[in-house]
Protein backbone atom coordinates (compact mmCIF):
# COMPACT_ATOMS: atom_id res chain seq x y z
CA UNK A 1 0.00 0.00 0.00
CA UNK A 2 1.39 3.45 -0.90
CA UNK A 3 2.50 5.41 2.12
CA UNK A 4 3.06 9.07 2.86
CA UNK A 5 4.83 10.41 5.91
CA UNK A 6 2.14 12.47 7.69
CA UNK A 7 4.80 14.45 9.51
CA UNK A 8 6.47 15.62 6.28
CA UNK A 9 3.48 16.36 4.04
CA UNK A 10 2.13 19.92 4.22
CA UNK A 11 -1.51 20.76 4.76
CA UNK A 12 -1.98 23.05 1.76
CA UNK A 13 -2.62 21.44 -1.63
CA UNK A 14 -2.13 23.38 -4.84
CA UNK A 15 -3.06 23.16 -8.49
CA UNK A 16 -0.36 22.68 -11.12
CA UNK A 17 -0.76 26.31 -12.24
CA UNK A 18 -0.29 27.54 -8.68
CA UNK A 19 2.84 25.44 -8.17
CA UNK A 20 4.37 26.80 -11.37
CA UNK A 21 3.63 30.33 -10.16
CA UNK A 22 5.25 29.51 -6.82
CA UNK A 23 8.29 28.15 -8.67
CA UNK A 24 8.64 31.41 -10.60
CA UNK A 25 8.24 33.46 -7.42
CA UNK A 26 10.90 31.45 -5.59
CA UNK A 27 13.31 31.75 -8.53
CA UNK A 28 12.75 35.52 -8.65
CA UNK A 29 13.42 35.72 -4.90
CA UNK A 30 16.71 33.88 -5.50
CA UNK A 31 17.84 36.38 -8.10
CA UNK A 32 16.43 34.69 -11.17
CA UNK A 33 18.65 31.59 -11.15
CA UNK A 34 16.40 28.54 -11.52
CA UNK A 35 19.39 26.26 -11.92
CA UNK A 36 20.17 26.51 -8.21
CA UNK A 37 16.65 25.31 -7.39
CA UNK A 38 16.97 22.53 -9.96
CA UNK A 39 20.18 21.35 -8.31
CA UNK A 40 18.48 21.31 -4.90
CA UNK A 41 15.59 19.27 -6.32
CA UNK A 42 17.93 16.74 -7.91
CA UNK A 43 19.96 16.42 -4.71
CA UNK A 44 16.82 15.68 -2.70
CA UNK A 45 15.73 12.99 -5.16
CA UNK A 46 19.14 11.35 -5.12
CA UNK A 47 19.25 11.43 -1.31
CA UNK A 48 15.84 9.74 -1.09
CA UNK A 49 16.82 7.24 -3.75
CA UNK A 50 19.98 5.97 -2.05
CA UNK A 51 18.26 5.96 1.34
CA UNK A 52 15.62 3.59 -0.05
CA UNK A 53 17.90 1.54 -2.37
CA UNK A 54 21.46 1.47 -1.04
CA UNK A 55 22.58 -0.80 -3.90
CA UNK A 56 20.31 0.07 -6.84
CA UNK A 57 22.39 -1.54 -9.55
CA UNK A 58 22.34 0.16 -12.95
CA UNK A 59 20.22 3.33 -12.87
CA UNK A 60 18.31 4.40 -15.97
CA UNK A 61 17.17 8.04 -15.95
CA UNK A 62 14.40 8.92 -18.40
CA UNK A 63 14.54 12.61 -19.33
CA UNK A 64 12.05 14.86 -21.06
CA UNK A 65 12.56 18.31 -22.55
CA UNK A 66 11.43 20.57 -19.70
CA UNK A 67 12.65 21.34 -16.21
CA UNK A 68 11.54 17.88 -15.07
CA UNK A 69 14.04 16.46 -17.55
CA UNK A 70 16.64 18.88 -16.24
CA UNK A 71 16.09 17.48 -12.75
CA UNK A 72 16.69 14.02 -14.19
CA UNK A 73 20.01 14.94 -15.81
CA UNK A 74 21.22 16.34 -12.49
CA UNK A 75 20.08 13.22 -10.61
CA UNK A 76 22.18 11.21 -13.06
CA UNK A 77 25.14 13.53 -12.50
CA UNK A 78 24.85 13.02 -8.73
CA UNK A 79 24.72 9.25 -9.17
CA UNK A 80 27.81 9.35 -11.39
CA UNK A 81 29.75 11.45 -8.87
CA UNK A 82 28.93 8.87 -6.19
CA UNK A 83 30.28 6.03 -8.27
CA UNK A 84 26.97 4.46 -9.29
CA UNK A 85 26.34 2.97 -12.71
CA UNK A 86 23.97 5.35 -14.49
CA UNK A 87 22.88 6.38 -17.96
CA UNK A 88 20.30 8.79 -19.30
CA UNK A 89 17.76 8.11 -22.01
CA UNK A 90 16.76 11.33 -23.79
CA UNK A 91 13.11 10.62 -24.51
CA UNK A 92 12.94 14.15 -25.89
CA UNK A 93 15.92 14.97 -28.14
CA UNK A 94 18.56 17.05 -26.41
CA UNK A 95 18.48 19.65 -29.20
CA UNK A 96 15.04 20.63 -27.81
CA UNK A 97 16.49 21.50 -24.42
CA UNK A 98 16.69 25.14 -23.43
CA UNK A 99 17.49 27.26 -20.40
CA UNK A 100 18.13 25.47 -17.11
CA UNK A 101 17.28 22.07 -18.59
CA UNK A 102 20.02 22.50 -21.19
CA UNK A 103 22.50 23.56 -18.50
CA UNK A 104 21.59 20.39 -16.57
CA UNK A 105 22.26 18.19 -19.63
CA UNK A 106 25.57 19.92 -20.18
CA UNK A 107 26.58 19.35 -16.57
CA UNK A 108 25.64 15.66 -16.72
CA UNK A 109 27.67 15.28 -19.91
CA UNK A 110 30.69 16.99 -18.36
CA UNK A 111 30.41 14.67 -15.35
CA UNK A 112 30.68 11.66 -17.63
CA UNK A 113 27.05 10.55 -17.79
CA UNK A 114 26.20 8.60 -20.93
CA UNK A 115 23.17 10.17 -22.65
CA UNK A 116 21.46 8.08 -25.32
CA UNK A 117 18.86 9.38 -27.77
CA UNK A 118 15.74 7.21 -27.75
CA UNK A 119 15.11 7.85 -31.45
CA UNK A 120 18.57 6.52 -32.34
CA UNK A 121 17.97 3.18 -30.64
CA UNK A 122 16.50 0.13 -32.32
CA UNK A 123 13.70 -1.83 -30.72
CA UNK A 124 16.15 -4.50 -29.58
CA UNK A 125 18.46 -1.88 -28.06
CA UNK A 126 15.56 -0.36 -26.19
CA UNK A 127 14.56 -3.79 -24.92
CA UNK A 128 18.07 -4.40 -23.62
CA UNK A 129 18.31 -0.99 -21.96
CA UNK A 130 15.13 -1.48 -19.96
CA UNK A 131 15.85 -5.13 -19.19
CA UNK A 132 19.23 -4.28 -17.67
CA UNK A 133 17.99 -1.42 -15.51
CA UNK A 134 18.13 -2.06 -11.76
CA UNK A 135 16.22 1.15 -11.02
CA UNK A 136 14.45 3.70 -13.22
CA UNK A 137 14.14 7.43 -12.57
CA UNK A 138 11.13 9.03 -14.28
CA UNK A 139 11.95 12.65 -15.17
CA UNK A 140 9.94 12.86 -18.38
CA UNK A 141 6.77 14.93 -17.95
CA UNK A 142 6.13 17.64 -15.37
CA UNK A 143 3.23 19.75 -14.15
CA UNK A 144 2.82 21.53 -17.47
CA UNK A 145 1.62 18.44 -19.31
CA UNK A 146 -2.09 17.57 -19.41
CA UNK A 147 -3.94 14.84 -21.25
CA UNK A 148 -2.64 11.50 -22.45
CA UNK A 149 1.13 11.33 -23.03
CA UNK A 150 2.05 11.47 -26.69
CA UNK A 151 4.52 9.10 -28.29
CA UNK A 152 7.28 8.27 -27.68
CA UNK A 153 6.48 9.01 -24.03
CA UNK A 154 3.60 6.54 -24.03
CA UNK A 155 5.85 3.77 -25.29
CA UNK A 156 8.50 4.50 -22.62
CA UNK A 157 5.89 4.53 -19.86
CA UNK A 158 4.56 1.16 -21.03
CA UNK A 159 8.09 -0.24 -21.04
CA UNK A 160 8.55 0.90 -17.44
CA UNK A 161 5.48 -1.02 -16.38
CA UNK A 162 6.82 -4.39 -17.51
CA UNK A 163 10.47 -4.20 -16.47
CA UNK A 164 9.95 -5.14 -12.83
CA UNK A 165 12.53 -2.52 -11.82
CA UNK A 166 11.52 -0.03 -9.11
CA UNK A 167 10.69 3.47 -10.35
CA UNK A 168 11.39 6.82 -8.70
CA UNK A 169 9.27 9.68 -10.04
CA UNK A 170 10.69 13.20 -10.00
CA UNK A 171 8.02 15.66 -8.76
CA UNK A 172 5.15 13.58 -10.15
CA UNK A 173 4.66 10.40 -12.18
CA UNK A 174 4.60 11.09 -15.91
CA UNK A 175 1.08 10.93 -17.28
CA UNK A 176 -0.63 11.99 -14.04
CA UNK A 177 -2.59 15.24 -13.90
CA UNK A 178 -1.00 17.10 -11.00
CA UNK A 179 -4.19 19.04 -10.22
CA UNK A 180 -6.90 16.39 -10.47
CA UNK A 181 -5.16 13.03 -10.05
CA UNK A 182 -6.66 11.80 -13.32
CA UNK A 183 -4.71 9.78 -15.87
CA UNK A 184 -6.01 10.24 -19.41
CA UNK A 185 -3.68 7.60 -20.84
CA UNK A 186 -0.50 5.79 -19.93
CA UNK A 187 0.87 6.72 -16.52
CA UNK A 188 3.99 5.79 -14.59
CA UNK A 189 3.40 3.53 -11.58
CA UNK A 190 6.18 4.65 -9.28
CA UNK A 191 7.44 3.03 -6.11
CA UNK A 192 8.58 6.40 -4.77
CA UNK A 193 7.65 9.96 -5.75
CA UNK A 194 9.65 12.94 -4.49
CA UNK A 195 7.71 16.15 -5.00
CA UNK A 196 8.85 19.73 -4.42
CA UNK A 197 7.94 23.20 -3.13
CA UNK A 198 4.12 22.92 -3.26
CA UNK A 199 2.20 19.71 -2.71
CA UNK A 200 0.04 19.00 -5.75
CA UNK A 201 -3.54 17.96 -5.03
CA UNK A 202 -3.56 15.31 -7.75
CA UNK A 203 -0.87 13.27 -6.03
CA UNK A 204 -3.28 12.42 -3.21
CA UNK A 205 -6.55 11.49 -4.91
CA UNK A 206 -7.86 9.69 -7.99
CA UNK A 207 -5.04 7.77 -9.64
CA UNK A 208 -2.46 9.72 -7.62
CA UNK A 209 -1.98 7.32 -4.69
CA UNK A 210 -1.53 4.34 -7.03
CA UNK A 211 0.75 6.20 -9.43
CA UNK A 212 2.95 7.83 -6.78
CA UNK A 213 3.70 4.87 -4.55
CA UNK A 214 5.38 6.21 -1.42
CA UNK A 215 5.16 9.99 -1.43
CA UNK A 216 7.82 12.31 -0.02
CA UNK A 217 7.79 16.10 0.06
CA UNK A 218 10.82 18.37 -0.14
CA UNK A 219 10.36 22.11 0.43
CA UNK A 220 13.89 22.81 -0.88
CA UNK A 221 14.17 25.45 1.82
CA UNK A 222 11.39 27.59 0.34
CA UNK A 223 8.75 27.32 3.07
CA UNK A 224 8.59 31.01 3.95
CA UNK A 225 8.73 32.09 0.33
CA UNK A 226 5.84 29.80 -0.60
CA UNK A 227 3.71 31.45 2.05
CA UNK A 228 4.29 34.82 0.40
CA UNK A 229 3.89 33.73 -3.20
CA UNK A 230 0.26 34.85 -3.31
CA UNK A 231 -1.13 31.50 -4.45
CA UNK A 232 -4.23 30.22 -2.67
CA UNK A 233 -4.41 26.48 -2.02
CA UNK A 234 -6.90 24.46 -4.03
CA UNK A 235 -7.64 22.16 -1.09
CA UNK A 236 -6.38 21.02 2.30
CA UNK A 237 -4.89 17.69 3.36
CA UNK A 238 -5.53 15.79 6.56
CA UNK A 239 -5.03 12.35 8.07
CA UNK A 240 -5.66 10.65 11.39
CA UNK A 241 -2.37 11.79 12.90
CA UNK A 242 -3.14 15.43 12.19
CA UNK A 243 -6.80 15.25 13.25
CA UNK A 244 -6.78 13.13 16.40
CA UNK A 245 -5.76 16.03 18.64
CA UNK A 246 -9.26 17.42 18.02
CA UNK A 247 -10.94 14.43 19.66
CA UNK A 248 -12.85 15.93 22.59
CA UNK A 249 -11.64 14.96 26.03
CA UNK A 250 -14.14 12.92 28.00
CA UNK A 251 -14.55 14.26 31.54
CA UNK A 252 -14.64 11.79 34.40
CA UNK A 253 -18.22 12.89 35.11
CA UNK A 254 -19.36 11.97 31.58
CA UNK A 255 -22.62 10.12 30.97
CA UNK A 256 -24.15 8.57 27.87
CA UNK A 257 -26.42 11.52 27.20
CA UNK A 258 -23.44 13.73 26.38
CA UNK A 259 -22.23 11.74 23.39
CA UNK A 260 -25.21 11.57 21.12
CA UNK A 261 -28.03 9.16 20.40
CA UNK A 262 -27.55 7.68 16.93
CA UNK A 263 -30.51 6.12 15.13
CA UNK A 264 -29.52 3.79 12.29
CA UNK A 265 -32.31 3.21 9.78
CA UNK A 266 -31.11 0.35 7.65
CA UNK A 267 -31.55 -3.21 6.45
CA UNK A 268 -34.41 -4.20 4.17
CA UNK A 269 -34.93 -7.90 3.50
CA UNK A 270 -31.73 -9.59 2.38
CA UNK A 271 -29.53 -6.74 3.65
CA UNK A 272 -29.77 -7.07 7.41
CA UNK A 273 -26.00 -7.08 7.86
CA UNK A 274 -25.68 -3.51 6.57
CA UNK A 275 -27.66 -2.10 9.47
CA UNK A 276 -25.86 -4.24 12.03
CA UNK A 277 -22.45 -3.10 10.76
CA UNK A 278 -23.42 0.57 10.79
CA UNK A 279 -24.95 0.40 14.26
CA UNK A 280 -22.06 -1.47 15.83
CA UNK A 281 -19.56 0.90 14.20
CA UNK A 282 -21.42 3.82 15.75
CA UNK A 283 -21.25 2.16 19.16
CA UNK A 284 -17.52 1.44 18.78
CA UNK A 285 -16.91 5.07 17.78
CA UNK A 286 -18.10 6.54 21.05
CA UNK A 287 -21.81 7.16 20.53
CA UNK A 288 -23.63 7.40 23.85
CA UNK A 289 -26.69 5.49 22.61
CA UNK A 290 -27.37 3.55 19.42
CA UNK A 291 -30.76 2.41 18.13
CA UNK A 292 -31.18 0.28 15.03
CA UNK A 293 -34.46 0.48 13.12
CA UNK A 294 -34.62 -2.43 10.70
CA UNK A 295 -36.86 -5.16 9.38
CA UNK A 296 -38.28 -7.20 12.29
CA UNK A 297 -36.55 -10.40 11.19
CA UNK A 298 -33.14 -8.72 11.65
CA UNK A 299 -33.71 -7.72 15.27
CA UNK A 300 -32.57 -10.98 16.89
CA UNK A 301 -29.33 -11.29 14.88
CA UNK A 302 -28.52 -7.65 15.64
CA UNK A 303 -28.94 -8.14 19.39
CA UNK A 304 -26.91 -11.34 19.28
CA UNK A 305 -24.07 -9.51 17.58
CA UNK A 306 -24.21 -6.34 19.75
CA UNK A 307 -26.56 -6.51 22.75
CA UNK A 308 -25.67 -2.97 23.84
CA UNK A 309 -27.65 -1.47 20.96
CA UNK A 310 -31.41 -0.96 21.05
CA UNK A 311 -33.21 -2.60 18.14
CA UNK A 312 -36.69 -1.87 16.84
CA UNK A 313 -38.32 -3.85 14.05
CA UNK A 314 -40.28 -1.53 11.74
CA UNK A 315 -42.61 -2.36 8.88
CA UNK A 316 -44.09 1.06 8.02
CA UNK A 317 -42.53 4.50 7.94
CA UNK A 318 -45.02 5.78 10.48
CA UNK A 319 -43.41 3.55 13.11
CA UNK A 320 -40.24 5.63 12.95
CA UNK A 321 -41.75 8.75 14.53
CA UNK A 322 -40.93 8.05 18.20
CA UNK A 323 -37.46 6.77 17.29
CA UNK A 324 -36.73 9.87 15.23
CA UNK A 325 -37.90 12.09 18.05
CA UNK A 326 -35.46 10.52 20.51
CA UNK A 327 -32.43 10.60 18.19
CA UNK A 328 -29.79 13.29 17.88
CA UNK A 329 -28.33 12.01 14.60
CA UNK A 330 -29.74 9.59 12.03
CA UNK A 331 -27.82 7.25 9.75
CA UNK A 332 -30.01 6.25 6.81
CA UNK A 333 -29.36 4.19 3.74
CA UNK A 334 -27.31 1.03 4.33
CA UNK A 335 -29.28 -1.83 2.85
CA UNK A 336 -32.63 0.01 2.73
CA UNK A 337 -33.15 -0.85 -0.94
CA UNK A 338 -35.04 1.30 -3.39
CA UNK A 339 -38.47 -0.27 -2.91
CA UNK A 340 -41.46 0.93 -0.93
CA UNK A 341 -39.93 0.17 2.48
CA UNK A 342 -36.76 2.14 1.77
CA UNK A 343 -38.70 5.04 0.28
CA UNK A 344 -40.93 5.28 3.37
CA UNK A 345 -37.94 5.19 5.71
CA UNK A 346 -36.07 7.88 3.80
CA UNK A 347 -39.07 10.19 3.55
CA UNK A 348 -39.60 10.03 7.31
CA UNK A 349 -35.93 10.62 8.03
CA UNK A 350 -35.74 13.68 5.80
CA UNK A 351 -39.02 15.06 7.14
CA UNK A 352 -37.64 14.89 10.68
CA UNK A 353 -35.15 17.66 9.94
CA UNK A 354 -32.62 15.95 12.21
CA UNK A 355 -28.87 15.90 11.43
CA UNK A 356 -28.22 12.82 9.37
CA UNK A 357 -25.75 10.73 7.44
CA UNK A 358 -27.05 9.50 4.07
CA UNK A 359 -25.41 6.51 2.43
CA UNK A 360 -25.98 3.80 -0.16
CA UNK A 361 -29.59 3.48 -1.34
CA UNK A 362 -30.58 6.69 0.43
CA UNK A 363 -28.35 8.40 -2.13
CA UNK A 364 -29.80 6.42 -5.02
CA UNK A 365 -33.30 7.39 -3.91
CA UNK A 366 -32.20 11.01 -3.60
CA UNK A 367 -30.87 10.83 -7.16
CA UNK A 368 -34.36 9.83 -8.33
CA UNK A 369 -35.80 12.74 -6.33
CA UNK A 370 -37.76 10.56 -3.94
CA UNK A 371 -36.80 12.87 -1.08
CA UNK A 372 -36.32 16.62 -0.78
CA UNK A 373 -33.02 17.78 0.65
CA UNK A 374 -32.61 20.64 3.12
CA UNK A 375 -28.83 20.43 3.58
CA UNK A 376 -28.66 19.15 7.19
CA UNK A 377 -26.76 16.07 6.19
CA UNK A 378 -23.49 14.31 5.43
CA UNK A 379 -23.70 12.50 2.09
CA UNK A 380 -21.25 9.65 1.48
CA UNK A 381 -21.31 8.64 -2.21
CA UNK A 382 -18.83 6.42 -3.94
CA UNK A 383 -18.10 7.52 -7.55
CA UNK A 384 -21.02 5.54 -9.00
CA UNK A 385 -23.50 7.07 -6.56
CA UNK A 386 -21.98 10.50 -7.12
CA UNK A 387 -22.50 10.10 -10.87
CA UNK A 388 -26.16 9.23 -10.33
CA UNK A 389 -26.62 12.22 -8.03
CA UNK A 390 -25.17 14.57 -10.64
CA UNK A 391 -26.63 12.80 -13.67
CA UNK A 392 -23.26 12.30 -15.36
CA UNK A 393 -20.93 9.41 -16.29
CA UNK A 394 -18.68 7.96 -13.59
CA UNK A 395 -15.71 9.00 -15.71
CA UNK A 396 -16.66 12.64 -15.19
CA UNK A 397 -16.48 12.14 -11.42
CA UNK A 398 -13.07 10.47 -11.56
CA UNK A 399 -11.67 13.03 -13.99
CA UNK A 400 -11.77 15.70 -11.28
CA UNK A 401 -12.82 14.42 -7.86
CA UNK A 402 -12.34 17.77 -6.12
CA UNK A 403 -14.61 19.50 -8.61
CA UNK A 404 -17.19 16.70 -8.37
CA UNK A 405 -17.34 16.90 -4.56
CA UNK A 406 -17.71 20.67 -4.73
CA UNK A 407 -20.50 20.36 -7.31
CA UNK A 408 -22.33 17.83 -5.14
CA UNK A 409 -22.20 20.23 -2.21
CA UNK A 410 -23.49 23.06 -4.38
CA UNK A 411 -26.43 20.96 -5.58
CA UNK A 412 -27.32 19.08 -2.39
CA UNK A 413 -25.88 21.23 0.40
CA UNK A 414 -24.51 19.85 3.62
CA UNK A 415 -21.19 18.00 3.74
CA UNK A 416 -20.03 15.65 1.00
CA UNK A 417 -17.76 12.63 1.49
CA UNK A 418 -16.70 11.43 -1.97
CA UNK A 419 -15.23 8.03 -1.20
CA UNK A 420 -12.25 6.39 -2.85
CA UNK A 421 -8.46 6.50 -2.63
CA UNK A 422 -7.85 9.99 -1.31
CA UNK A 423 -11.42 10.55 -0.08
CA UNK A 424 -12.60 14.13 -0.63
CA UNK A 425 -14.62 15.96 2.03
CA UNK A 426 -16.40 19.14 0.92
CA UNK A 427 -18.29 21.36 3.35
CA UNK A 428 -19.52 24.94 3.35
CA UNK A 429 -17.12 26.17 6.03
CA UNK A 430 -13.86 24.85 4.59
CA UNK A 431 -11.86 24.31 1.43
CA UNK A 432 -12.28 20.79 0.05
CA UNK A 433 -10.21 18.39 2.10
CA UNK A 434 -8.39 15.28 0.90
CA UNK A 435 -7.93 12.65 3.59
CA UNK A 436 -4.64 11.23 2.41
CA UNK A 437 -4.08 7.50 2.28
CA UNK A 438 -5.61 4.38 0.76
CA UNK A 439 -6.07 0.74 1.65
CA UNK A 440 -6.97 -1.82 -1.04
CA UNK A 441 -8.23 -4.21 1.62
CA UNK A 442 -11.21 -1.90 2.11
CA UNK A 443 -12.54 -2.79 -1.35
CA UNK A 444 -15.13 -5.18 0.02
CA UNK A 445 -18.84 -5.09 0.83
CA UNK A 446 -19.83 -3.49 4.12
CA UNK A 447 -16.94 -1.04 4.52
CA UNK A 448 -19.19 1.85 3.56
CA UNK A 449 -21.75 0.75 6.15
CA UNK A 450 -19.04 0.88 8.81
CA UNK A 451 -18.04 4.39 7.69
CA UNK A 452 -21.61 5.63 7.86
CA UNK A 453 -21.88 4.40 11.46
CA UNK A 454 -18.60 6.08 12.42
CA UNK A 455 -19.75 9.33 10.82
CA UNK A 456 -23.06 9.16 12.68
CA UNK A 457 -21.26 8.71 15.99
CA UNK A 458 -18.83 11.57 15.34
CA UNK A 459 -21.63 13.85 14.07
CA UNK A 460 -23.38 13.25 17.37
CA UNK A 461 -20.25 14.21 19.33
CA UNK A 462 -18.96 17.21 17.31
CA UNK A 463 -20.83 20.37 16.43
CA UNK A 464 -18.98 20.73 13.11
CA UNK A 465 -20.19 18.20 10.50
CA UNK A 466 -17.16 18.93 8.30
CA UNK A 467 -14.80 18.03 11.15
CA UNK A 468 -16.89 14.96 11.97
CA UNK A 469 -16.63 13.86 8.34
CA UNK A 470 -12.86 14.36 8.11
CA UNK A 471 -12.23 12.61 11.41
CA UNK A 472 -14.60 9.78 10.58
CA UNK A 473 -12.98 9.09 7.23
CA UNK A 474 -9.51 9.27 8.79
CA UNK A 475 -10.18 6.93 11.72
CA UNK A 476 -11.94 4.47 9.40
CA UNK A 477 -8.79 4.30 7.29
CA UNK A 478 -6.49 4.18 10.33
CA UNK A 479 -8.38 1.23 11.79
CA UNK A 480 -8.24 -0.63 8.46
CA UNK A 481 -4.51 0.09 8.17
CA UNK A 482 -3.90 -1.24 11.66
CA UNK A 483 -5.65 -4.52 10.83
CA UNK A 484 -3.91 -4.81 7.45
CA UNK A 485 -0.51 -4.33 9.08
CA UNK A 486 -1.07 -7.65 10.90
CA UNK A 487 -3.37 -9.60 8.61
CA UNK A 488 -2.73 -8.20 5.13
CA UNK A 489 -5.26 -6.80 2.68
CA UNK A 490 -6.91 -9.90 1.27
CA UNK A 491 -9.67 -11.09 3.54
CA UNK A 492 -9.93 -7.82 5.48
CA UNK A 493 -13.54 -7.62 6.68
CA UNK A 494 -15.70 -4.77 7.95
CA UNK A 495 -15.98 -6.50 11.35
CA UNK A 496 -12.19 -6.39 11.63
CA UNK A 497 -12.27 -2.62 11.23
CA UNK A 498 -15.04 -2.26 13.82
CA UNK A 499 -13.07 -4.35 16.29
CA UNK A 500 -9.95 -2.19 15.73
CA UNK A 501 -11.70 1.15 16.36
CA UNK A 502 -11.43 1.18 20.18
CA UNK A 503 -7.70 0.51 20.04
CA UNK A 504 -7.10 3.23 17.45
CA UNK A 505 -9.11 5.71 19.52
CA UNK A 506 -7.34 4.65 22.72
CA UNK A 507 -3.93 5.17 21.13
CA UNK A 508 -4.99 8.64 20.04
CA UNK A 509 -6.09 9.46 23.58
CA UNK A 510 -2.80 8.21 24.98
CA UNK A 511 -0.79 10.33 22.56
CA UNK A 512 -2.75 13.37 23.64
CA UNK A 513 -2.07 12.63 27.31
CA UNK A 514 1.63 12.16 26.60
CA UNK A 515 1.83 15.50 24.85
Amino acid sequence: MPQADPYSLPEDLFSADAVRAIDRFVIDQQGGDGFELMQAAAASVFRRLVHRWSDPGSILVLCGAGNNGGDGYLVAAAARRHGLAVQCLAVAPVDKLAGDARRAWQKASRDGVSVLDLQALSGAERDEMFASAGLIVDAMLGTGVEGAPREPFGEVIRRCQVTGAPVVAVDLPSGLNATTGAAAGDVIRADLTVTFIGLKAGLLTGQGPEACGDLCFESLGTGGEVEHAGQAPLAKRSDWMSLQAQLPRRPVTAHKGRFGHVLVVAGDRGFGGAGILAAEAAARSGAGLVTLATRPEHAAPALARCPSMMVQGVIHGSELAPLLGAADVIVCGPGIGQGAWGQQMLQQVVASGKPRVMDADALNLMASRVAVQDGGHILTPHPGEAARLLGCPVADIETDRLRAATKLRQVYGGTIVLKGAGTVVASAEHLPNIVSGSNPGMATGGMGDVLSGILGAFYGQFSDPGLAARMGVAVHLAAADQVASHKGYMGLLPMDVIDALPQVLAEAEQRRVNH
